[in-house]
């Protein structure tokens, strides 16, 4: 990921200097746990603990090489003395690589999910704000009825924790190293070398391998990510047709001293939610990319490890990001009640027609004929630019089947808040 989007955090953890690192620490717990057998002289893995590492003498090693491991292992060989001759004895590539994404995938999520939980935290706090805050609903893009716009943070709240719990929950699978030697057979070491590394580093082991774990595991974690990124991506997008003009019911913060074009110097775009919106394609993009990465050769080949050099990295990055951005966001968002209400007002009514409708059939009117009734009704408010409660008053079919205090009933507002409370309840918003 480029350094514009990376978080120094989640940077740090995907550097080459901390990858090296994390190999070093497997090939001691690989000594070590062959000390406590007995198959390696009592304290060569000690000697790990003296190497210093040098990131550019390995990626010249590797000019020649060819192969990063490889380039890895004759950096530090000769820093090894006694413990040289065991080093790697028996392990191959992948035991290290797969065992060392697992660990950094950990870490990763993480730092996702304190990132989660800020997103998390602000969308309560928005949605018990504007519990009461009334709103007109729109469907197709056209208003439908009344609503409450503390729902809207609501929605993305409730969506969020789900999606917090599966990010978790998956790490039990996603989060598995592999210590099994060239194709998974233990055919050099036992498994107990492998449950003893994995136990130390904090992560799971892999049942069964080859040569690799499974790239099931990192396409679901992908999926998950892109699952994040897209409930984000629609929150964005609502925001970002509430910032319209012709709208104007909330807009994203706008900092003193930021500039919204450098053409016309009156605009403020919504840069950071169309950021979201853009950003959120990249993690479908790795997601897709995962999933062909799980269909390999025998017991593997190599045509994933370019691709998963670039998305997993970049997929945890890009996450991170997002859930900054999207915390400052939430927390800055303008909001304009006042609009909200012109707004409500600017359809004359319309969307009282649904309460029309019921009521009529509650006096024993049929279905489709007070459905009838209503949309004639609506439609001379659309076409002579009246209003619905003036010719609701004014048409004889309903004056005589609704009185004139269930006919005022019908054009309360707040009503349509009857069971906010319920809703905030199940989602835990209390």
């Amino acid at each position: 990921m480029i350094e514009r989007y990376t978080p120094p955090e989640i940077g740090a953890l995907w550097s080459d200097e901390e990858k090296f690192q994390r190999f070093l620490r497997i090939e001691k717990y690989f000594l070590e746990a062959q000390e406590a057998q007995g198959q390696v002289p009592r304290g060569v893995s000690r000697e790990f603990d003296r190497v210093t590492l040098s990131v550019s003498q390995i990626r010249k090693l590797e000019e020649k090489t060819h192969h990063d491991i490889v380039a890895f292992l004759q950096h530090i060989s000769p820093q090894l003395e006694k413990a040289a001759p065991f080093l790697h004895r028996g392990m191959t590539s992948s035991d290290l690589l797969d065992t060392t994404l697992a660990w950094q995938l950990r870490d990763a999520a993480r730092i996702i999910l304190q990132e989660l939980d800020r997103v998390i935290e602000a969308a309560a706090a928005q949605a018990r704000r504007y519990k009461d805050t009334l709103c007109i609903a729109r469907t197709h893009g056209v208003h439908a009825d009344m609503y409450c716009f503390g729902l809207k943070f609501a929605y993305v709240y409730s969506d969020l924790k789900r999606e917090r719990r599966l990010l978790e929950e998956s790490l039990e699978y996603v989060a598995q190293g592999k210590i099994s030697g060239a194709v998974g057979t233990f055919a050099y070491f036992g498994p107990e070398i492998e449950e003893y590394i994995c136990g130390k580093i904090g992560i799971g082991f892999a049942p069964v391998s080859t040569q690799i774990v499974s790239r099931e595991r990192f396409a679901y974690f992908l999926s998950i990510l892109a699952l994040i990124g897209a409930t984000l991506e629609r929150f964005a997008t609502e925001i970002r047709h509430l910032q319209r003009n012709e709208v104007a019911e909330a807009k994203e913060p706008f900092y003193r001293g930021q500039k919204g074009s450098s053409a016309m110097p009156h605009k403020q775009n919504p840069i950071s939610c169309e950021r979201l919106c853009g950003l959120s394609r990249l993690l479908r993009g790795n997601m897709l990319t995962a999933y062909e990465n799980i269909n390999l050769w025998h017991e593997r080949d190599i045509s994933h490890s370019s691709a998963e050099r670039v998305i997993l990295p970049d997929a945890t990055i890009t996450v991170v990001y997002m859930l900054k951005l999207a915390s400052r966001i939430m927390n800055d968002l303008h909001v304009d009640s006042k609009k909200m209400m012109k707004n409500i007002e600017l359809n004359r009514g319309l969307i009282f027609s649904q309460k029309l409708l019921l009521l009529l059939m509650g006096k024993g009117v049929g279905r489709m004929e007070a459905y009838d009734i209503v949309q004639e009704i609506s439609l001379r408010v659309i076409n002579e630019s009246s209003t619905f409660q003036a010719e609701v008053k004014k048409d004889a079919r309903v004056a005589e089947l609704v009185s004139e205090s269930e006919r005022d009933e019908i054009f309360d507002s707040f009503s349509y808040l009857t069971n906010v409370d319920n809703i905030y309840a199940r989602v835990g918003l209390t």
